[in-house]
């Protein structure tokens, strides 16, 4: 019967034929044997029982009612089948609608991207060709630096109206150009970055995601930037939009001499890029790797000085020429004792750090080297280390020497560094506290945001969850985890770690997982000794619950914080990935490794210099432990969604907080 009631009509079996012709006596039917003689008048039904004669009846009424009522029953099912289909097809169309929809915003969002980047490319590219005017003597540097506050003070309308003219020589472009007199209504700041790396041109490490995010952050806003690289043989020029080389002189003066470069300039992602290729000593950025030479001081001073030159000859008087680490930290003395009377009297100079840890001590005689004095520099309140005082510190001459030095650090606060993070350099940054700031990192909001995040098989948002549940059922499949979207998923992103957070991470994995907590570990580190380390823990815990990723693969990260309820910090400062600040965005819960440790588990009281977003994240998810996580989210639910879905809401890109303590530092010292 259960057969019959869910089947369809069409499948039925025939229904029994009940025959309709008048049934014989059933003395007529009675065997001869018997012994009973029959005669055609005898009524035999008297002696025989009455159940005898009523039974085939009521078998047969009983088989029409049964029967009747699985009919019943299979038309019912076949409607509410029909009336399911009906609401389906509906969901289908409305889903199909709302992916229309999605398509359009895309399309939408996407064209405006277009329009955006070929603006500050097209500015960019304008820019550049100046300076080749400059150089080549075709404009001096007054007129350089009239039309170049021209083009960043007018630049949708030049974009609008130059985009053709862009491929013309530079004497039918300058027609163009003084032909163009219109007038930006706000004035943004001209920055020009002397850097080591930016991605994805080059990329080693977090200085490079930090100068291409914040640069773009600072266009979207209205500012002009520029970067200054030299140009390595490693360098990805598949990244660079018209790359070409400019005739022009510049010159590095080292060991005694002037020295001639090669200039080159492009585009990346709308800003303006110029490369400076030294001629006599070619072998210099000829490496295939950026950093880790002998002669690194030898080569990235050489950079500075013909960087500065560069500016100088090209007729440039930016705003800000803003340097980082080490690397580029010789500007400073460079700039004040050489440079600053050259038509730069207006410029000012701001060093970032990416941390104290990397200083460079030289000795004092290789100052002379690029031209500056050994004897002024070698002084306690100017370059000499403050440990090992026969030295001099070349991070230390870019902090004293600069007019403002922000620190990229998302968790700490000032005092914090200065007393126990500055690697000896603390009396320095003691005395020059006033001029340092903190600001944290961000990530690419364009790339890195569910509710437009190409690599997700559903979008959402903080204001519609649905799509995250479809992301975890993809992750666990993707995984070979058991697809459930009530089950919680810790991700864990694993870069370099100490035997302690391993320790750790082996604890809290074998008390989650024996209670149905699934996993997810992403090896994000090239050192074969954490993949060792790693591999020997899960093949100890033997778990199904836990999955291991063995090498970095980007767009299955996007997945894993759209598809995780939480994820798993070895620090809240990420300057590599800046996977906390992600997995904020793409509402995961942030629960601290070593939740014990007081770096990430317990804050100091107070919160000077401390970024906003370091405040947040204490005081949302500073003190959580991974089991305290977990009960909230079995036990209330409500409360754990409520504070995904607001800090989800919350904007830690690039162009929020930091890009906002870097235009605040850039308007103080401009007005220095």
């Amino acid at each position: 019967m259960e057969l019959l009631l869910n089947a369809p009509l069409s499948k039925l079996p025939p229904l029994p034929k009940i025959c309709a012709t008048k049934r014989k006596p059933l003395g007529a039917r009675l065997p001869s044997c018997l012994g009973v003689e029959r005669h055609d008048d005898m009524d035999v039904h008297k002696d025989l029982p009455q159940s005898m004669d009523h039974e085939p009846k009521e078998k047969q009424n009983d088989i029409w009612q049964l029967f009747t009522e699985a009919q019943q029953n299979i038309l019912y099912l076949n409607k509410q089948r029909l009336t399911a289909l009906e609401e389906l097809d509906e969901l289908k169309r409305e889903n199909t609608a709302l992916l229309d929809r999605i398509e359009q915003l895309e399309a939408k969002m996407l064209l405006n991207t277009e329009k955006e980047m070929d603006t500050l490319s097209i500015s960019s590219e304008l820019l550049l060709r100046i300076d080749s005017m400059v150089l080549s003597g075709m404009i001096d540097n007054a007129e350089a630096s009239d039309l170049r506050r021209l083009v960043m003070n007018s630049r949708m309308s030049i974009a609008a109206n130059l985009f053709q003219n862009t491929h013309k020589k530079d004497s039918e472009l300058l027609v163009e150009l003084r032909h163009f007199s219109s007038k930006s209504k706000k004035k943004g700041f001209h920055i020009v970055h002397i850097s080591a790396e930016m991605a994805p041109v080059v990329s080693v490490g977090s200085l490079a995601s930090y100068v291409t995010g914040l640069s773009c952050a600072l266009q979207r806003k209205g500012h002009v930037v520029e970067v200054i690289l030299p140009k390595y043989a490693c360098l990805n020029l598949d990244e660079v939009q018209g790359l070409r080389e400019v005739e022009a002189e510049v010159y590095s003066f080292f060991n005694g001499q002037l020295h001639k470069n090669r200039i080159w300039t492009g585009v990346v992602f709308g800003i303006g890029v110029t490369f400076i290729q030294p001629v006599y000593y070619s072998a210099f950025f000829s490496h295939e790797r950026v950093y880790g030479y002998g002669n690194d001081f030898e080569r990235f001073t050489y950079f500075s000085r013909a960087s500065l030159d560069y500016l100088v000859k090209s007729g440039k008087k930016p705003d800000i020429v803003h340097i980082h680490n080490w690397e580029t930290s010789i500007v400073g003395p460079l700039f004040w004792d050489v440079f600053v009377n050259q038509g730069l009297e207006g410029t000012r100079i701001l060093l970032t750090c990416q941390g104290f840890d990397s200083q460079c001590l030289q000795r004092p005689e290789k100052l002379a080297l690029c031209g500056l004095d050994p004897s002024r520099l070698h002084r306690p309140d100017r370059l000499q280390d403050n440990n090992k005082t026969h030295m001099v510190n070349i991070l230390k001459g870019g902090v004293v020497y600069s007019n403002k030095v922000i620190v990229i650090a998302s968790m700490q606060t000032k005092a914090h560094l200065i007393t126990e993070l500055g690697h000896g350099m603390e009396p320095t940054l003691a005395i020059h506290k006033d001029k340092l700031l903190i600001a944290p990192y961000g990530f690419d909001k364009s790339v890195w945001d569910p509710s437009v995040d190409k690599f997700l098989p559903e979008s959402y948002s903080e204001e519609d969850m649905k799509g995250k549940s479809v992301c975890k059922i993809s992750l666990q499949k993707h995984l070979g985890l058991t697809k459930n979207a009530s089950m919680i998923l810790v991700g864990c992103m694993l870069t370099e770690v100490s035997d302690v957070y391993l320790e750790n991470l082996k604890t809290l994995v074998w008390m989650a997982s024996r209670k149905g907590i699934q996993f997810v570990f992403m090896l994000c580190s090239q050192n074969p000794d954490l993949r060792r380390e790693v591999e020997s823990l899960l093949l100890e815990l033997k778990d199904g619950n836990v999955k291991f990723i063995d090498k970095y693969d980007e767009p299955l990260l996007h997945l894993i914080l759209a598809g995780c309820d939480i994820i798993l910090c070895p620090s809240f400062d990420d300057p590599e990935l800046q996977v906390p600040l992600k997995a904020i965005k793409y509402g995961a819960g942030l629960v601290a490794l070593n939740f014990t440790d007081d770096k990430f588990g317990n804050f100091a009281d107070h919160d000077f210099g401390r970024p906003e977003v370091s405040k947040y994240i204490r005081n949302s998810f500073g003190n959580m432990s991974l089991s305290q996580a977990i009960n909230e989210i079995e036990e209330d639910p409500s409360q754990w969604n409520r504070k995904i879905t607001d800090a989800m809401a919350k904007d830690f890109s690039w162009d929020a907080e930091c890009c906002d303590i870097h235009v605040s530092a850039y308007a103080a010292i401009k007005n220095l």
